[in-house]
């Protein structure tokens, strides 16, 4: 499955300022419940409850918190890129500044594993994070996602 399928421009936040890992869960169920016909509170205890069992930091700026929803029919992202990183308990210990959200069907335990992996792929190209960190708009982020799947 394609990232870039997942995403929209409207789910693409540039320069967002939150001082916590908790402030910005909080950002993105606010901004995930309605779309996704979620009450905002499940959304975010979803993905709070996902960290209670290891931070989804993957290091070098990157996190990626994901959580399953009942009632979800199909997997939905979005990606935010802070302005100024913050604590996220990172393996590297590195703050972050880069967080690609996804959300996924309680019962698609393969296409989950599946768009975790590729997610982590696309995020592990240096090249592609460094460009996503200079883009200026939501359009760029996703010309940039859509191009690098199109390359590999």
């Amino acid at each position: 499955m394609l990232i870039s399928s997942l995403l929209s421009t409207d789910r693409i936040f540039i320069g967002l300022s939150v001082s916590s890992k908790k402030k910005l869960l909080e950002f993105i169920a606010d901004k995930a419940a309605s779309e996704l016909s979620q009450p905002r509170n499940q959304v975010y205890n979803k993905l709070l409850e996902r960290e209670r069992l290891g931070s989804t930091g993957l290091g070098k700026g990157i996190a990626l918190p994901h959580a399953r929803l009942a009632d979800l029919k199909d997997a939905h992202a979005c990606l935010v890129r802070l302005d100024n990183p913050i604590d996220y308990d990172a393996s590297d210990q590195q703050k972050v500044d880069l967080v690609f959200v996804l959300f996924i069907p309680q019962e698609s335990t393969e296409e989950h594993l599946q768009i975790l992996a590729s997610v982590a792929a696309l995020f592990s190209q240096k090249s592609f994070t460094e460009s996503i960190r200079i883009s200026e708009t939501p359009h760029q982020v996703l010309d940039i996602i859509t191009q690098t799947e199109a390359d590999r």
